[in-house]
C-alpha cells in the first residue's frame, strides 16, 4: 500500500519566455519564427507541481518579484496544491525569466535554453532558516542549482542531518563542493551534466556507450555519491550505484512536441514514486512513464501530467513491471 509522501522543493521560479523557429540564426543573423509564447516553469517550480500532479502533500520554498510573472507563477503553484506560503517576494529584482529557443525539424524538436534568475538568486540561507528545524518533517528534499549555491548546501546539510533524503538536480551544470555531495541521497543529472561535472563524455551513437557511463559513474562515486541517476532524453535513463549500472528504456511516444521540462518530470515522478512506497526500479518506470507524456506536449507547466494520465499511459502500453492501480494509493 503506497503513502501519500511529504516532499519540500527549494528552487527556482521562471517564466518561460518561448520563440519556435525552423532553424536557429547564426551570430548576428536573423530569422522569422513560427510562433512565441510565454508559460510558467523554472526546475523548482516545474519539479513542485509535477510532485502534487502526481499526488504528494507538496511545500515549496523560494523568490519571486513583485510583478506580474511572480504573481501569475504563485498561482499557477497554488492551483496545483503546492503549499507557497514560504514563498518570498524581492521587492527589487524581477521575477526570473527563461528563454526558450526551440528548433522545430522533420526530426524532432531540440531546445536552447538562458536563464536570467532574477529574484532567485536574490534568496539567502537566512531567509530559509525555519527550515533548520522543520526540515526533518519531510521525505524528500528536491535541490536543483537555479538558487545560490549557499542556499542548495546549507539546505542540503540541513536535511542530512535531520535524516531526510535528498535529491539534488544538479542543473544548469555547475562545480560540486565534496560537502554537497555527501549530503546528497540521489544524484541525477542529465547525459550533458554528467558528462560537464566529472570532466568524461559520454557517447551516444547506435546505442549508449557503457564504458563512458561507468567511467561517469565512478568519478562520483570516488566523492562520495551511491545513488546516480543519468537522464538521456530518448536513450532512457541509467542508474550506476553498488550494484552496478543498469539500463531503463526511454518510453516513447509517437511525437515529441517540446524537451522542455521533460527532466523534471523524470526527476519529481522518481521522488514521488520512491518515497510513496515503490521499489527503485519501479519509480524508474513511472518515471519514464510520466516523462513521455511531458515531451509530448508543449511548455514546462502545461505538459505535466496527471497521476490518472500517467496510469492510462501505463495501461495503453502494456507495463508488467507493476499494475497501474498500485498507485491509486497516491489519490
Amino acid at each position: 500500500m503506497l503513502k501519500k509522501p511529504k516532499i519540500l522543493v527549494v528552487g527556482s521560479f521562471n517564466m518561460d519566455v518561448i520563440a519556435s523557429t525552423g532553424r536557429v540564426p547564426n551570430s548576428g543573423e536573423t530569422v522569422i519564427g513560427m510562433k512565441f509564447q510565454t508559460a510558467p516553469g523554472g526546475k523548482g517550480l516545474n519539479q513542485a507541481v509535477q510532485c502534487a500532479r502526481l499526488g504528494a502533500d507538496v511545500t515549496m520554498a523560494g523568490k519571486v518579484g513583485r510583478d506580474d510573472f511572480g504573481k501569475k507563477l504563485l498561482a499557477v503553484a497554488s492551483e496545483a496544491d503546492v503549499d507557497v506560503s514560504h514563498v518570498l517576494t524581492d521587492e527589487t529584482e524581477a521575477t526570473g525569466v527563461a528563454v526558450i529557443l526551440l528548433e522545430v525539424t522533420g526530426s524532432g524538436t531540440q531546445n536552447r535554453i538562458t536563464v536570467c534568475p532574477g529574484a532567485n538568486f536574490t534568496i539567502t540561507v537566512d531567509e530559509l532558516a525555519w527550515l533548520k528545524e522543520e526540515i526533518g518533517s519531510y521525505d524528500m528534499l528536491i535541490l536543483q542549482f537555479e538558487l545560490p549555491m549557499p542556499v542548495v548546501e546549507t539546505v542540503a546539510q540541513w536535511a542530512h542531518d535531520a535524516g531526510t533524503s535528498v535529491m539534488v538536480n544538479p542543473a544548469p551544470a555547475a562545480p560540486m563542493s565534496d560537502k554537497l555531495l555527501s549530503c546528497a541521497t540521489y544524484l541525477s543529472p542529465n547525459e550533458h551534466e554528467a558528462a560537464i561535472l566529472a570532466n568524461h563524455e559520454i557517447r551516444v551513437g547506435d546505442g549508449i556507450n557503457f564504458d563512458d557511463v561507468k567511467a561517469v559513474a565512478q568519478a562520483f562515486q570516488n566523492r562520495g555519491v551511491e545513488n546516480l541517476i543519468i537522464t538521456m532524453g530518448g536513450n532512457g535513463s541509467v542508474v550506476a550505484g553498488k550494484d552496478g549500472v543498469h539500463h531503463t528504456q526511454c518510453v516513447k511516444m509517437p511525437h515529441v512536441a517540446d524537451p522542455t521540462a521533460a527532466g523534471d518530470s523524470f526527476v519529481a515522478a522518481f521522488c514521488t514514486g520512491l518515497t510513496a512506497g515503490l521499489s527503485q526500479e519501479q519509480a524508474l518506470a513511472f518515471a519514464s512513464h510520466t516523462a513521455a507524456i511531458t515531451v509530448s506536449r508543449m511548455g514546462a507547466i502545461t505538459s505535466l501530467p496527471t497521476l490518472a494520465e500517467v496510469q492510462d499511459l501505463m495501461r495503453e502500453r502494456a507495463f508488467e513491471g507493476f499494475s497501474p492501480e498500485i498507485l491509486d494509493g497516491l489519490r
